[in-house]
């Protein structure tokens, strides 16, 4: 494998999560073990289950038990669960046991106040060289993009939740 890069999809478009989850999968096929930790959800969406399924490939929530911390201010326990999100992501990503790791909705969590900048920058400064790492989420700290390699930002155009008053849908959203 070649030297690992940082990747950190952002906006407020639909997808980002879709494109890390695409990723995972054809780091998978190709041979590599995928870690992927959810940050804010904490409920076994379809995405979940399939990743979970395959060889080599790890997912964690560290939601809250609640479901997904969307609405509503943070409460003393989804901190915790953002401190621990930031223990194992580090821990899967300097163990040598995984090739790629996903750190979803990290950018969230850091926007809602969870975690801090410094500590959002110090699990993208500690990746060994070898490892893949991808951030993703709404928001993007200070600095956050010159420590990347590659950054989309996913921009919404046009959306069926606002257009049609449409829901998340099981199979689609969730």
């Amino acid at each position: 494998m070649t030297e690992g890069q940082f990747h950190i999809y952002t906006g407020d478009g639909k997808g980002k999560t879709t494109a890390a989850i695409g990723l995972a999968l054809r780091a998978a096929g190709a041979g590599w073990r995928v870690y992927m930790g959810q940050f804010i959800k904490d409920i076994c969406y379809g995405e979940v289950k399939l990743l979970r399924s395959l060889p080599g490939v790890t997912v964690a929530l560290f939601g809250t038990g609640d479901g997904c911390l969307i609405d509503g201010p943070p409460k003393p326990q989804d901190y915790a669960c953002a401190r621990k999100g930031l223990q194992c992501v580090k821990e899967a990503m300097t163990n040598g046991r995984y090739d790629l790791v996903i750190a979803d909705e990290i950018n969230v969590a850091w926007l809602m106040g969870l975690i801090s900048t410094e500590d959002w920058m110090d699990v993208a400064r500690v990746r060994p060289p070898s490892v893949e790492l991808v951030f993703t989420g709404r928001g993007l700290p200070p600095g956050g993009e010159q420590l990347a390699d590659l950054v989309t930002d996913m921009r919404e155009v046009k959306h069926y939740y606002a257009t049609k008053g449409l829901t998340s849908r099981t199979g689609i959203e969730c």
